[in-house]
């Protein structure tokens, strides 16, 4: 395309690429060029951020992280660790420039495959992962408006909650989230990210990263990590233990972050990421959310068909089963060079 630039992004246009993705219609909290900083330093993932401009003016982004593991392969993803990626440009030009630039990339890297989690298909010739759909939801203007918007069985669970004396507590640090969530996904068989990762996030995201727990008896029993962009909430990272299903923790804890929102004037409340005939699917269905299908495209380089590392996989499942007895404190300490490749 004449006059297109396709280059790195370099430090001192970081600030410029963050106006650019708030001010574009698709743009995302993991379009931000914070998620470099983050990613490099708590994983060591080397980042190939690629800016179409031209006469100087952004007119297109894609940021990609390169990931290299002997038990998950070799990939070039957009982005590694987030439920959205891929391509943000003005015009299908720009945009087919950006991508033609990353499976350059990728060819030249000798990847196994390029991955661009759209939330649009994109490349209907493309190999494409539909597992994972995305839940989002506009908020109404008033806290009364969206209690009634929830199906009734789940504002009985909140009601229950409230009873049991739970409360909303926020929190600027995360020790207490982190030993919530590091309990949570070990019962899952799943290994824990570092809690620099976390640290990372809070430090670089600062007040669009916040941490939400439930509270019962002064003690918090579900926490949740959750991130602001433009007028949207997204709750994250989330986790509770044992007696967080006995006092509704969980109900609670959505609810209380979704009236916060909703009173600080954000007006779409984006449930986040779930497999399909999940758990956490049909959780968030019976809070009256419809699934949005998320379109994982692959451009395969060296692979053969597209990966696949979800612990929904059966070649997987022995190593699940083996983890879920671990010791926490053992999982912790093992955990978080494994979950650097988990992406």
């Amino acid at each position: 395309m004449t006059g297109i630039e396709i280059q790195p992004l370099t430090a001192d246009r970081a600030a410029e690429w963050d106006v650019w993705v708030r001010a574009h219609p698709e743009g995302t909290f993991f379009h931000l060029a914070g998620w470099r900083e983050v990613i490099r330093r708590a994983f060591g993932h080397r980042d190939h951020y690629l800016l179409a401009t031209q006469g100087g003016r952004i007119r297109g982004l894609l940021p990609l992280f390169q990931v290299r593991s002997l038990l998950f392969g070799h990939a070039l993803i957009s982005t590694p660790f987030c439920v959205y990626g891929g391509v943000l440009a003005e015009d299908a030009a720009v945009a087919e420039a950006l991508e033609g630039a990353a499976v350059a990339l990728a060819e030249r890297l000798r990847v196994d495959y390029l991955e661009l989690r759209n939330r649009q298909p994109r490349h209907p010739d493309w190999p494409t992962k539909t597992l994972y759909v995305t839940f989002r939801k506009q908020l109404a203007d008033t806290v009364e408006a969206n209690l009634k918007a929830v199906p009734r069985k789940q504002r009985a669970m909140i009601r229950k909650g409230m009873e049991a004396g739970l409360v909303a507590e926020t929190d600027r640090d995360i020790d207490r989230f982190y030993a919530i969530y590091a309990a949570s996904v070990r019962a899952l068989g799943t290994p824990v990210f570092g809690r620099r990762y976390f640290r990372l996030l809070r430090e670089v995201f600062g007040d669009d990263c916040g941490i939400l727990h439930a509270v019962h008896d002064g003690r918090p029993i579900a926490s949740v990590m959750s991130f602001y962009f433009r007028d949207e909430v997204l709750p994250y990272y989330g986790g509770g233990l044992p007696e967080a299903r006995r006092y509704k923790g969980y109900d609670f804890m959505y609810w209380a972050l979704m009236r916060s929102a909703c009173e600080a004037g954000y007006r779409v409340f984006d449930y986040g990421r779930s497999k399909q005939g999940t758990g956490s699917y049909r959780f968030k269905k019976h809070w009256g959310f419809e699934p949005e299908p998320l379109y994982y495209e692959y451009h395969l380089v060296r692979a053969r068909e597209m990966p696949d590392i979800s612990p929904a996989n059966p070649k997987y499942e022995r190593l699940i089963a083996i983890w879920k007895r671990l010791p926490l404190a053992v999982t912790r300490v093992i955990g978080p060079p494994l979950a650097r490749y988990l992406g």
